[in-house]
């Protein structure tokens, strides 16, 4: 699996802040109330990315030790974690976009809004950061080391007669 490109992260980001701005836009000129989260949603965001992150852990301790104490790396179990901590990396920027275009809203209204709105908004943004970051480093840790027999493939190889 490849890492995840910078350029998709900031891809999803304008796009999730392009979602939220004309979400609120389109809520406030139909007179509906605007979007606001409750505390529980960057709460549990930021959750799931630390748990994502004690997931990728023992895969981390597996490939870093060379000691057989430890035992194999379950394949299954590697290859669930890293795709789980890629999408949470990319819902991590595509809320985090979202978070930044209700804030955007709210930052350019002409009537000043309620610290209830912006204090969850701004909580919401930190909480989809976190599971930005968290799968980000989640997906690092689930790396393979460089083996040292890499090295030789800079010789040529020569025909054996």
């Amino acid at each position: 699996m490849t890492r995840t490109s910078p350029l998709s992260l900031v891809i999803l980001g304008v796009l999730g802040a392009v979602v939220g701005a004309f979400t609120q836009v389109g809520l406030a000129s139909a007179g509906r109330p605007i979007l606001t989260a409750p505390l529980t949603v960057p709460l549990a965001l930021a959750t799931i990315g630390i748990l994502v992150v004690l997931l990728a852990r023992p895969i981390r301790r597996m490939t870093r030790t060379r000691t057989s104490a430890i035992g194999p790396v379950d394949p299954f179990y590697a290859t669930r974690i890293v795709t789980l901590a890629k999408a949470s990396a990319l819902s991590g920027a595509l809320l985090t976009g979202v978070g930044a275009g209700l804030l955007g809203y709210l930052l350019t209204r002409s009537v000043t809004p309620g610290v209830g709105s912006f204090s969850s908004t701004i909580a919401g943004l930190v909480g989809a950061g976190i599971l930005l970051a968290c799968g980000l480093a989640a997906e690092y840790m689930c790396r393979i080391p460089p083996d040292d027999d890499d090295d030789d493939d800079d010789k040529p190889i020569r025909a054996r007669g």
